[in-house]
């Protein structure tokens, strides 16, 4: 009879995560501040680092039968004005005795003003969308990353539980899956860059 399966939370293998990656660009970052390496080589070094540690870490959830469960928020109901209000406080003060020189100054002076205030305003709602299309993209991708991908590794657990040599198996599988395409982009923007 094969143990009781033992589950990990969604946000406990995103906060796991953060700290390889963390530990990942410090490693690279002190190991590379004596010498010049590139950036293809460091890439390549951050690469290997977070391949072995996602290898370790799906070996030994395979081996002792880890799933995991989706304790994410759920970001549904978002609306933009949840994060944002849309009221900014600003005050400026200009000096006006430096507009321009007579009328003709004040005039385009003022036009100036509504035009960049108008640029500022367009530039400023496109980066808001930049923004905040970027971090939902990107919240999504880590949720792929850190929960779909690890659960799709973690639904085989339990033919796994147990047996080291399955398991390390499944898991150099799925890490060649998950960060040999990287190592490839790396590669080819290498030869043909």
């Amino acid at each position: 009879m094969k143990p009781k399966q033992q589950y990990l939370k969604g946000k406990s293998v995103f906060i796991v995560s953060l700290l390889v990656i963390a530990v990942t660009v410090l490693t690279v970052y002190f190991t590379g501040v004596n010498y010049n390496r590139s950036l293809t080589v460091n890439l390549y070094a951050s690469l290997a680092i977070i391949g072995t540690a996602l290898f370790l870490f799906m070996s030994y959830g395979l081996y002792k039968g880890v799933d995991v469960v989706d304790d994410f928020p759920n970001f549904r109901g978002f609306r933009s004005g949840d994060f944002y209000s849309g009221h900014v406080p600003f005050d400026a003060d200009i000096p006006s005795s430096d507009i321009g020189d007579g009328w003709e100054g004040i005039v385009v002076s003022i036009f100036m003003w509504i035009a960049m205030t108008i640029l500022l305003f367009v530039l400023l709602i496109i980066l808001e969308v930049v923004f905040w299309v970027s971090l939902f993209v990107i919240l999504m991708m880590l949720y792929w990353l850190f929960f779909r991908a690890l659960k799709l590794v973690f639904s085989k657990s339990k033919d796994t539980q147990g047996d080291i040599g399955i398991s390390a198996l499944y898991a150099f599988g799925y890490t060649a899956l998950y960060v040999g395409w990287i190592f490839g982009i790396v590669y080819l923007s290498e030869v043909f860059g």
